[in-house]
């Protein structure tokens, strides 16, 4: 059940994003959606959860790259330029090779042959997926994977940290939502750009709703309760079906419909996906 709530959250969450950007809200009003809800659960707990046995600077360097407001912004950002199976592929897709290249630069743990092998066949459906929009002359897309690639590094850092100094799940709700709502939201209202007074009450009601708590606050939680029950290889074995999910998930919301080479392309990410959490 846990696994299912997973895959359902983290393949919704990019969905029902573009979804609300394509409604008119900016990507800015999604994030702030998002950490007003998240926030609020957060704030009244942050006393208790903060993890004060972390240097400073690891706290600082948690609050900015873990799922806060600069990885909703790239995010967001990115599927207003292209769709959600592009963001599906390239957001979730990335991130093992990302963790493989940290883990090489900080830790000097070279990948293994197999591994490699993973991460090349994952690129290699990258460019599958892409080629349609960037051979088209799409700048928007070329923008939009740049953004997701930029998220997805921001979260393979976020996770590797997450591994090394041991935090607990409540500690990185706190660490994530409590400093980003605090900052982002004041910034939101005054400075940025917004168009959540022009959209529907609903949509904006239904994006605060799942952002806020699905990606925000509840998957964190069934995260943990699934590795727990699981174990960690079958945890790592969900984030490969999500660039399918995403794409399937985007027919029905958002009328997208990949072609056959996008198709192929997703298949190929799943599969290199497939072969690293093997590995492991």
């Amino acid at each position: 059940m846990a696994a299912v709530f997973v895959l359902i959250i983290w393949s919704g969450f990019i969905v029902f994003a573009r979804a609300g950007i394509v409604s008119g809200m900016t990507p800015y009003d999604v994030a702030a959606l998002r950490f007003i809800v998240a926030g609020t659960l957060t704030l009244p707990f942050a006393w208790w959860w903060w993890p004060r046995h972390l240097p400073a600077r690891i706290q600082v360097m948690l609050v900015l790259v873990g799922p806060g407001a600069i990885y909703s912004v790239l995010l967001f950002s990115g599927l207003a330029n292209a769709s959600a199976a592009y963001g599906g592929v390239f957001s979730n897709g990335a991130l093992p090779v990302f963790t493989l290249l940290l883990a090489l630069l900080i830790a000097g743990i070279r990948p293994r042959g197999g591994q490699i092998f993973g991460a090349v066949i994952i690129i290699t459906g990258g460019v599958m997926v892409a080629w349609r929009g960037l051979s088209a002359g799409g700048a928007d897309v070329a923008l939009g994977i740049a953004l997701f690639l930029a998220a997805s590094c921001l979260i393979a850092t976020y996770i590797y940290s997450l591994q090394y100094w041991s935090i607990t799940p409540r500690q990185a709700l706190t660490i994530v939502n409590v400093p980003n709502t605090l900052f982002y939201l004041p910034l939101w209202f005054f400075v940025l750009p917004s168009t959540m007074d022009t959209v529907p009450m609903e949509t904006v009601l239904a994006q605060a709703a799942f952002q806020g708590l699905g990606p925000g606050f509840l998957a964190v939680i069934v995260f943990a309760m699934l590795a727990f029950h699981l174990g960690a290889t079958p945890t790592a074995a969900v984030s490969a079906s999500v660039p399918a999910a995403a794409a399937l998930l985007a027919i029905p919301v958002l009328g997208e419909v990949p072609t056959s080479l996008e198709w192929a392309g997703i298949a190929t990410v799943s599969v290199g996906l497939g072969l690293l959490i093997r590995g492991r």
